[in-house]
């Protein structure tokens, strides 16, 4: 087993939506810098594939727990196991979210309440857990939501979705008026257009954000990972309300890719 050499702190981060794309991107290079990761997915085997795939090159550093992030007491359940494996939680990041396209004159009741309580549900109760804990530690500690570009632009069939990023983005200014006393920071990260797996399985989306995005090419998943582990380690700990955009400069023109 090959292990990490190069531990810059032993923390906990504990990360949802891990299993894949961006948010295992996320656990691995945090693992990579010494953090302890508790690694959350709905689909139990890409959270354990995504645990193996850490341990394989940290050591380890990594246990997973699946199950919906966007219920109460499994977020519960999550902050819980961070403490009793570990006894401690540095960093929470709200990663999980999903996407529910739909025109808005058709689009379903259920689709709309899903997506909140997904997005918004599970980024506003996991702070709200993890914060409790933090508070209770003198080193406090740091929130990460992810949010998407799509807060700030609007994007055809993703009325419903767009609302729930920029309301999380709202959340982390709020959260500073009664989390900075606790030494506890909170920001949120926008992707734009991201290569992932999911992104993948369209021929042309490389090609057409390649063609729109003023740096040429979609954004990487290291690319987003690399600034959401600054945004959680020492070296930001005093920027706090504040939301990234990591979009090639894409929302800076905004051209459409229809």
């Amino acid at each position: 087993m090959k292990k990490n050499t190069n531990h810059i702190t032993n923390k906990v981060a504990l990360i949802t939506g891990a299993g894949q794309g961006i948010g295992l991107e996320i656990a691995k290079t945090l693992a990579h810098k010494g953090y302890f990761i508790v690694l959350n997915d709905m689909e139990k085997s890409l959270t354990e594939d995504a645990v193996k795939e850490i341990i394989k090159t940290t050591g380890d550093r990594a246990i997973g727990i699946s199950g919906d992030s966007g219920d109460v007491d499994f977020v519960a359940e999550m902050v819980d196991l961070a403490q009793k494996q570990f006894g401690q939680l540095d960093v929470a990041i709200a990663n999980a979210g999903i996407t529910l396209f739909g025109e808005f004159l058709n689009y379903e009741p259920n689709d709309f309440f899903e997506v909140m309580r997904v997005n918004m549900g599970g980024t506003f109760f996991l702070a709200q857990a993890a914060a409790k804990v933090m508070r209770q530690q003198t080193s406090g500690g740091s929130l990460l939501f992810t949010s998407s570009v799509t807060a700030h632009q609007a994007h055809k069939n993703l009325a419903a979705y767009g609302m729930s990023k920029a309301a999380i983005e709202m959340l982390a200014k709020n959260l500073v008026i009664e989390l900075s006393e606790s030494g506890i920071n909170v920001n949120t990260i926008a992707p734009g257009a991201t290569l992932t797996t999911r992104t993948a399985e369209d021929p042309e989306y490389e090609r057409t954000w390649s063609r729109i995005t003023p740096m040429g090419r979609p954004a990487s998943v290291q690319d987003i990972a690399h600034a959401a582990a600054f945004l959680v380690s020492e070296e930001a700990r005093h920027i706090t309300g504040q939301n990234l955009i990591i979009d090639g400069g894409w929302t800076s023109i905004s051209p459409s890719p229809y």
